[in-house]
C-alpha cells in the first residue's frame, strides 16, 4: 500500500522531516539544510520514528526504513553551540536518538546523498546498511580538528562498525575524509552510486532485507545483543562534556 507523506513537526510552515511509505519501505527525508542536530530537529526525527512504529504495530510483514537528506548534505552533525548550551542534550536527545536508530525494529538503510560529518557520520553508522553518493560527499569524524572529545558511545559505534584498526585510527586521529570509493574499499558503505541512483539503490537494498522484519521483536533484540557494548557506553553516567 502507499501512504501519504507526513511532515514533522506537524502543522509547521517549514517541515524538518517528512515520512512517506512506498509499499513496505518507509522513506524518512531530512529537510533542514545541513540537518544539524538540535532539540527541535531530534524531536522531529523521533516523531517520524514513532509514526513508523505506530503504523507497523505488531505486524511481522516485510518492512524497512530508508533515511536521506537533500542537496549537499546528509547531515553536518551537531549544532555545537545549541548542544553545549542545552542541559543534558546528549543524554536526553542525541544519544537516545542514536540508540533508538541503532536498535530500530526493522532493517534500516542510510541513503547518503551528500556529506555525513561528525554527528551525521554517527547517524549514518547507526543504520544497518549504507548507500553513498559516488560523485560528491565525504564521511568524516572531524572532532580532532575542532578539537572536541568524542562520547564513549559514539566512539564505540565507530569501533564496532569498522572492519580494522587502521581505518578506526585514521577516522578518529586524522579526521580523514573518506570519499565514496575509499568508503566502499574500507567497508564503511555497502553500495556506491551516482547521485540520482542513491535513493533507488537504497530502496532496492531496503526491499531486499525488508523480509527480515518478519522476525518481529527478535530483529530489535538481535541488534541489542550485537551492540550491547555501544548501548552500555551510550548510557555511561558523568561523561565529561566538551569544553569549547
Amino acid at each position: 500500500m502507499s501512504y501519504s507523506k507526513v511532515s514533522f513537526p506537524k502543522h509547521a510552515e517549514r517541515p524538518l522531516v517528512t515520512l512517506e511509505q512506498q509499499d513496505e519501505i518507509f522513506i524518512l527525508t531530512m529537510k533542514d539544510g545541513e540537518n544539524r542536530f538540535t532539540v527541535t530537529f531530534i524531536e522531529a526525527l523521533f516523531a517520524a520514528l514513532d509514526e513508523v512504529e505506530r503504523i507497523r504495530g505488531d505486524s511481522t510483514e516485510p518492512a524497512a526504513l530508508v533515511t536521506t537528506g537533500e542537496g549537499k548534505f546528509y547531515s553536518n552533525g551537531l549544532d555545537l553551540e545549541h548542544a553545549l548550551s542545552t542541559p543534558n542534550f546528549f543524554e536526553n536527545y542525541y544519544l537516545k536518538f542514536l540508540v533508538r536508530l541503532l536498535t530500530f525494529p526493522i532493517p534500516t538503510v542510510a541513503a547518503l546523498n551528500g556529506h555525513a560529518f561528525a554527528g551525521g557520520f554517527m547517524m549514518a553508522f547507526a543504520h544497518d546498511y549504507r548507500v553513498m553518493r559516488i560523485d560528491r560527499g565525504y564521511l568524516c569524524m572531524n572532532e580532532i580538528d575542532i578539537p572536541s572529545p568524542v562520547h564513549p558511545g559514539m566512539a564505540a559505534i565507530v569501533r564496532v562498525k569498522m572492519s580494522n584498526a587502521k581505518t578506526f585510527r585514521d577516522c578518529l586521529l586524522q579526521g580523514y575524509r573518506f570519499n565514496a570509493q575509499e568508503a566502499l574499499n574500507r567497508e564503511l558503505v555497502d553500495i556506491i552510486a551516482p547521485a540520482d541512483q542513491v535513493l533507488p539503490k537504497a530502496k532496492e537494498l531496503a526491499k531486499k532485507w525488508s523480509v527480515k522484519a518478519r522476525a518481529g521483536p527478535i530483529y530489535k533484540s538481535l541488534k541489542e545483543e550485537m551492540y550491547y557494548e555501544i548501548i552500555n557506553f551510550m548510557t555511561m553516567p558523568d561523561w565529561a562534556k566538551p569544553n569549547l
